[in-house]
């Protein structure tokens, strides 16, 4: 994983971010009355105490919208039960504090996580993290996603199913990703696949060179070409240590996709070029990546070097079953 420190670091992308969280504090007792200790012989999962009246003192947040929320971020994993233990007031006017159980099928342990839910009732604050909140969290990411991520694409016309990748061509962490980015468009034909070139340039010397380059080997021969680009330059990612040796692999790339070096040098050099380059800087920012490789399925935003394969799978097969037709 790499972060970006050119980008706001304090939020994380989406509330998937809250599972890995949540995965984590589930392992340790937190503040949890302690389940019966005569558990039965073959253990059915954690038994929760019942949950008191009386700690429930808001009217927003709901139950049901707590409910809808874990449902729709948690859903794809069926091992994973949660009760709402409490939903409080605080001393900040419209804030209302939320405590969750959570424990997995099959085993008697209970964690406790809390949040807090903002005024605007649509986002939540989780240790550093500000996530979105609502019983369809990613809905918003999702719209934005389907109008603003342009860059190079392929698989499906429909964009039913979005797999929308944010990758710098210098991360090391991205060039490993690509198999498993090759391998979920195998496994998931009717998916609409974007590529966005997100330099992270505080870092990375050349990668807002690469990301210039492909913008116009994208623009000058089409959506093909750039896939054989950027294949190419993950090839070649250790060239771009240097100057030499970042010219040398980007004009071999820019080759090897059948273009003319001299032609996208020039492209490269383009206020249009350099606008489209920061756009998609803007848009991570908007939707506030703070690592790469990143890949948001349908809006809901994964750090795709931290995630198991089958999970990945897991949670696209619960966003085709759940998610609906793209507006």
């Amino acid at each position: 994983m790499i972060r970006i420190p050119l980008l706001r670091s304090t939020a994380a992308a989406s509330a998937l971010v809250v599972l890995f969280s949540l995965t984590s504090a589930l392992q340790a007792q937190t503040d949890v009355p302690a389940a019966p200790t005569q558990a039965p012989t073959a253990v059915i999962g954690p038994n929760f105490p019942k949950p008191d009246p009386a700690n429930f003192t808001v009217d927003s947040p709901t139950q049901d919208q707590v409910k809808g929320f874990l449902e729709a971020s948690f859903g794809y994993d069926a091992s994973r039960v949660f009760q709402v233990q409490a939903i409080n007031k605080t001393i900040l006017p419209g804030v209302s504090k939320v405590i969750i159980l959570g424990g997995e099928k099959g085993k008697a342990d209970i964690g406790s996580y809390e949040f807090f839910v903002m005024p605007d009732g649509k986002h939540l604050i989780s240790g550093n993290e500000i996530l979105p909140f609502s019983d369809h969290p990613f809905a918003e990411n999702r719209t934005a996603l389907l109008n603003l991520a342009d860059g190079p694409s392929k698989g499906s016309a429909k964009k039913d199913l979005e797999l929308v990748e944010f990758a710098d061509f210098e991360c090391p962490h991205c060039k490993d990703a690509q198999p498993t980015v090759d391998k979920l468009l195998a496994d998931y034909p009717n998916a609409h696949f974007v590529y966005e070139s997100l330099p992270l340039v505080r870092i990375h010397k050349h990668a807002f060179r690469a990301a210039a380059y492909g913008y116009c080997v994208a623009k000058l021969a089409g959506n093909p070409a750039f896939f054989d680009f950027a294949g190419a330059v993950f090839d070649g990612q250790q060239g771009l240590a240097t100057d030499e040796g970042a010219t040398l692999t980007l004009n071999s790339a820019v080759s090897k996709a059948n273009q003319d070096p001299v032609k996208v040098e020039a492209c490269s050099q383009t206020p249009e070029t350099k606008a489209a380059v920061e756009s998609v800087l803007k848009l991570a920012t908007d939707l506030n990546v703070s690592q790469t490789p990143f890949l948001f399925i349908n809006g809901r935003g994964v750090p795709l070097n931290q995630v198991p394969y089958e999970t990945l799978k897991q949670i696209i097969d619960y966003s085709v079953a759940n998610d609906g037709p793209a507006k």
